[in-house]
């Protein structure tokens, strides 16, 4: 059967693109292979479009390769669409993409399309007009008013102008500012005194760069933030989700971009905690702005619900973003869709209004004997988040026709709790323990009736110092990554660089400070670390990892105030290294016995310290993916990297971040590369950066999931007995048999 050829447009030219990639890398993660021919692609802020390699789909950062795209991709005619895609599907947002513009020139081109068509989008993004709309039609929004960029100048040098206005408009502080065009929270501020309106005016005006816009100013409402997600079925009835009520984190005025998108930042209910009489309400209102604005397949509304129970909406979308937890997938949970089933419904939906019906291909044999494997994800750790991130990516990245996954939940007691779908797309660790049905814990004893492999998806603590490592070797059950001692060993930062340096490579100076020592002479330990170091230092728990803690100090009184920041954490120790010159880089490795270092990623950071946010915050960080180095350099640290991994016994599978220094920067005046850590579970969220250096040799992120369980499973073949483990494949064959570089420039040979 000829299958349907789907594009999945993503990037676009405003400012929401990072948030656009993740969603598009998710629609490709979940797009039915065996119906759909997927083709991913990228519009630049050039508006120049390309057909997106598949190695450059899981970057944390459309920086990380747009000016790859001339040499490595194929750039194509918006009038040649045709000749590629039969449908797209829009997960691009904000300006030119929601906004009628993409959606007129698709009807232009004839090629069917996502969601509201051009009238539905071009309301969704002008929020003045859609209020306006709203309002003529009865139902409830902020009082408000909005104001030209032309006013804004005037404010500037005659406030009382906007004192007057205000006044005029009945408004009071505190106030919110946004900008008419815009989503994703970006430019919204909320103003509590007169001298913060006007710069939060020019902020919101100025907010896409070189392109001024109006700018609306409305009362702040009090109650319970929600937003709410319609869906249509093929015969235009409506499917009411449950809506989810958005809890802002403390000290905040409203659910803003970090929130939105950082990894267990904010903190969601889905259904919202309100009566069902309520909910009812949410939903109806949010049906009758749907069909108003005439948005058609999906719709999400966003608004609130005061004490009085009274709705008031305050930003309609056309289309929602698709983040693996975003609100959309949440919500589809509750009613027992999963993220594919959601995907796949809404081209169905779009197809069916044209006459065209797709028919499933049944991709699954249920003759076929499959590997049963149960991921540990969360945990009591301070990376719990990150956990919850990496651990949901690997369920969605184990193929179903190989494997029988079952999500565990490990909680603060460090027991087990199986997960089913509307609780593994939460968006945070508070939630999850929030809702859990604590009937359902599982035992660790009663882990090999359920499991034949497990999948470590944890990070620090318990998960990764041996300890999880231990229970499952003494339950008999093979697992992913290095063995008890070795991810003890690697979970200790001062020790691991104590072996390393007895063992000849380099490593930073460092000062060792138990909280013991700080208690009784805190003096003492300063003046030594006075002595002993040269400034700048970095201070950080010594077993600790997600850039928790970490802080650049240039001042001794730095010093002492990050080591109490870092015992304030319960770290029990703590560590204060060098600062290293050179390029920053961080590097996976994988194998068993014959170690293949992948190639190199320069970290980019704004601070000199690489935050958690940079790691995982769509569009704040970078890397580049191979590291801009001459490829000798990245062979030396390839190599290095090698012999690290081997020296210190890791298996399967990790990431070691270092520092490379030319013959200039080294103090020995020799090139060479500093190892800073080893992280034996490293993150497998969706845009992490292994996944980039796997995808530079041609292995795919599901294939390379794949890879690490066959690792694991090679690695216990000697010890445990499964039916699954049937001899051992020579591990360079197993590599080798995924890996299709798609440029020679990246390619070595292994050592």
């Amino acid at each position: 059967m000829k299958k349907l050829k789907v594009g999945v447009l993503m990037g676009g030219m405003s400012i929401e693109r990072e948030v656009s990639f993740n969603s598009g890398r998710t629609v490709c993660d979940h797009l039915d292979t065996a119906t759909y021919e997927v083709t991913p692609l990228f519009q630049t802020t050039a508006n120049k479009l390309y057909l997106l390699p598949w190695h450059f789909l899981h970057r944390g950062k459309t920086s990380d390769f747009e000016h790859r795209l001339e040499k490595e991709a194929q750039s194509i005619a918006w009038d040649d669409l045709k000749n590629f895609i039969d449908f797209m599907y829009i997960a691009v947002h904000g300006r030119y993409a929601e906004d009628g513009t993409l959606q007129g020139f698709l009807e232009v081109l004839g090629i069917p399309y996502l969601g509201a068509k051009v009238l539905g989008s071009a309301l969704s993004m002008n929020k003045i007009r859609q209020k306006e709309l709203i309002a003529l039609a009865g139902i409830d929004v902020p009082n408000g008013t909005s104001v030209t960029p032309h006013e804004i100048k005037n404010y500037q040098n005659n406030p009382e102008l906007l004192t007057q206005k205000l006044i005029e408009s009945n408004l009071a502080l505190p106030l919110v500012i946004k900008p008419n065009e815009e989503g994703s929270s970006l430019g919204v501020s909320v103003v509590s005194t007169f001298e913060e309106l006007i710069p939060a005016l020019i902020r919101a005006c100025s907010i896409s760069q070189g392109m001024e816009q109006s700018v609306l100013i409305e009362e702040k409402i009090e109650g319970m933030e929600f937003t709410c997600v319609t869906l249509f079925d093929a015969l235009g009835n409506p499917q009411l989700l449950p809506p989810t009520e958005v809890v802002h984190e403390a000290g905040t005025h409203f659910h803003d971009y970090t929130q939105k998108y950082m990894p267990g930042r904010s903190l969601k209910f889905t259904p919202a905690r309100t009566s069902e009489q309520n909910i009812k309400l949410i939903q109806e209102t949010c049906l009758a702005v749907t069909k108003l604005l005439e948005f058609k397949t999906i719709s999400r509304i966003d608004g609130f619900l005061t004490k009085e129970n009274k709705v008031v909406i305050v930003d309609p979308n056309s289309l929602a973003g698709m983040a693996p937890s975003s609100f959309l997938f949440n919500q589809a949970a509750c009613i027992g869709m999963s993220h594919t089933d959601l995907i796949n419904s809404l081209i169905d939906v779009e197809l069916h209004s044209l006459g065209v019906f797709v028919n499933r291909v049944k991709k699954t044999d249920d003759s076929v004997k499959k590997l049963r494997v149960a991921v540990l994800l969360g945990g009591d750790t301070n990376e719990r988040e990150t956990s919850l991130d990496s651990g949901r990516n690997v369920c969605y990245k184990l193929s179903p026709h190989k494997y029988d996954i079952l999500p565990l939940f490990v909680d603060n007691k460090r027991e087990l709790y199986p997960l089913n779908q509307k609780l593994l797309v939460h968006n945070s660790t508070k939630e999850i323990e929030h809702d859990l049905d604590r009937s359902t814990k599982l035992n660790w004893h009663d882990l090999p009736k359920v499991a034949d492999f497990v999948f470590i998806a944890l990070h620090g603590g318990a998960g990764e110092n041996g300890a999880v490592q231990g229970t499952l070797e003494m339950l008999k059950l093979p697992y992913n990554g290095s063995g008890v001692a070795t991810s003890a060993l690697c979970m200790d930062k001062y020790k691991t660089n104590s072996f390393l340096a007895k063992k000849g490579f380099s490593v930073p100076q460092n000062a060792y400070v138990t909280q013991k020592e700080w208690l009784s002479n805190k003096q003492a330990v300063i003046d030594q670390i006075a002595q002993t170091l040269p400034f700048p230092v970095i201070v950080k728990p010594h077993n600790d990892g997600c850039s928790v803690g970490v802080k650049k100090a240039t001042t001794l009184e730095q010093v002492s105030e990050y080591i109490n920041q870092v015992f304030a954490l319960g770290t029990a120790d703590a560590l204060v290294e060098e600062c290293i010159g050179g390029m920053e880089l961080t590097g996976g490795v994988i194998g068993n016995d014959t170690p293949q270092a992948l190639p190199p990623s320069q970290a980019v950071s704004a601070s000199g310290v690489l935050s958690i946010e940079e790691k995982f915050l769509p569009g704040a960080g970078e890397n580049q993916t191979p590291a801009p180095l001459p490829q000798s350099a990245l062979e030396l640290v390839q190599k290095t990297l090698e012999s690290v991994y081997k020296a210190i016994g890791c298996s399967g599978y990790c990431r070691i971040d270092c520092f490379y220094q030319t013959t200039q920067q080294s103090p020995t005046g020799k090139e060479r590369v500093v190892i800073l850590e080893i992280n034996s579970l490293p993150g497998l969220t969706p845009a992490t950066c292994i996944f980039h250096q796997a995808a530079e040799i041609g292995i795919k992120p599901m294939d390379f999931i794949d890879l690490i369980v066959s690792l694991g499973l090679q690695k216990h073949a000697r010890t445990f007995q499964s039916s699954f483990i049937k001899g051992e494949m020579n591990e360079e064959d197993l590599v080798q048999s995924l890996a299709h570089p798609p440029s020679k420039r990246t390619r070595r040979k292994t050592s």
